[in-house]
């Protein structure tokens, strides 16, 4: 098939394509404009985050037949349009699970200690220990909201560190829940019990602004937020709105509404939020595995 990846792909992945007798073309950041104009001849379009296959780009597709996401989730697919032209689409759910579960840990240990802020300190020639003195994790209660792949993962490593661990989902798996010694509550419950809270939900209607108002005043007073699934699940001006009354001693986002948010996002500013340009699944390993998924699922359609 004639294969054409949109975000960059991993090396070992593009080798493979190419020695199966695919024709691969790699457009890092493809603008709109050429994606339309190369969407004609294209069989097979590869994905990651930054790339938006709508309905349009879709129409333009005669020949197309495959469309892969590198990745979890499928948000930035018009799902629907390909399915009602026979389109098949694909992802790589579990290639960056342990990448986005690392990540998750790295952000809540940098709340907890005020990392990022200490840094900022200290190279800006201040030496001010008692300012960011911070907690542990150690007997805190983590709220997982999620309990797929990712949620799983980080509830395992949560674990590690004597946390308590709750969990929530539309649909519960008590069988993953028993095994990783875990308590499965109702969603306001999670909120009022958790010292952190983490997403891994996935944007479907009745998760989108899941987060709101409404919900960050059930959370514990000083508790704190982690985003690193999407930007949408979260009210972004409610959540800026809490770190600001204090209902929130801090956030960590990974994921926006629009990315890369604009410079005047009610978050980015906020010396309490830590804000990352989407690096969960930004692994060497992560993206290895995604690749040569990618490559395993092109390979094998029919």
């Amino acid at each position: 098939m004639n294969v054409l990846i949109c975000d960059g792909l991993d090396k070992e992945a593009i080798e493979q394509l190419q020695a199966a007798g695919h024709a691969v073309t790699v457009h890092r950041g493809i603008p709109k404009e050429t994606l339309m104009e190369l969407m004609p001849t294209c069989e097979a379009v590869v994905v990651r985050s930054a790339t938006k296959i709508t309905k349009d780009v879709i129409e333009r597709g005669a020949r197309l037949k495959l469309i892969v996401r590198a990745g979890v989730g499928i948000d930035n697919v018009d799902a629907a349009t390909a399915e009602a032209r026979g389109i098949a689409v694909r992802n790589t759910p579990a290639a960056t699970s342990i990448s986005v579960a690392e990540h998750t840990m790295a952000l809540m240990l940098a709340l907890a200690r005020h990392v990022t802020r200490a840094n900022a300190s200290v190279k800006s020639g201040e030496w001010n220990r008692k300012a960011f003195e911070g907690t542990e994790l150690y007997g805190k209660t983590l709220g997982v909201m999620g309990l797929g792949r990712i949620g799983a993962e980080v509830s395992k490593r949560a674990r590690a560190f004597h946390m308590n661990v709750v969990a929530f989902d539309h649909i519960i798996n008590m069988e993953v829940v028993n095994a990783l010694d875990i308590e499965a509550l109702e969603l306001d419950a999670l909120l009022q019990r958790s010292d952190y809270v983490t997403l891994h939900l996935p944007l479907v209607p009745e998760t989108r602004h899941l987060i709101n108002r409404e919900r960050l005043a059930l959370m514990k007073r000083g508790a704190y937020l982690i985003n690193t699934a999407r930007g949408e699940l979260i009210d972004e001006a409610a959540v800026a709105e809490a770190v600001r009354s204090g209902q929130l001693a801090g956030a960590a986002v990974d994921v926006y509404c629009g990315e890369p948010p604009a410079q005047d996002h009610p978050l980015v500013g906020l010396p309490q939020v830590i804000t990352v340009p989407h690096l969960g699944g930004s692994t060497g390993e992560g993206q290895r595995r995604a690749g040569l998924e990618v490559a395993r699922i092109i390979c094998e359609f029919r």
